[in-house]
């Protein structure tokens, strides 16, 4: 779970294949909310710091990670693209 400013941002489910975004605007542009940024920024350094170990994004709110707006942020917080999803290594 990944909190901004003590909102509920990120949450990575059990195996870390799938991730749920929240936003400050549902209807809008996701990669223009700074909070998701953030978030994705504090979910790579917790994966580098070996908190989660490695991590494979496979799908965001339901949408494959590869393709999804959201996985834009997490490969410029660091994540690689593999042909299961967004993954980053401990």
């Amino acid at each position: 779970m990944v909190l901004v400013d003590g909102e509920l941002t990120l949450y990575m489910e059990r195996g870390g294949k799938t991730l749920l975004a929240w936003t400050a605007d549902p209807d809008g542009d996701p990669t223009a909310d700074p909070r998701l940024r953030s978030a994705a920024e504090a979910l790579a350094a917790a994966a580098r710091a070996g908190s989660l170990g490695t991590v494979t994004v496979e799908r965001v709110n339901g949408a494959q990670a590869l393709t999804s707006p959201i996985g834009t942020l997490l490969e410029g917080a660091g994540f690689i693209a593999t042909p299961r999803g967004l993954r980053l290594r401990a």
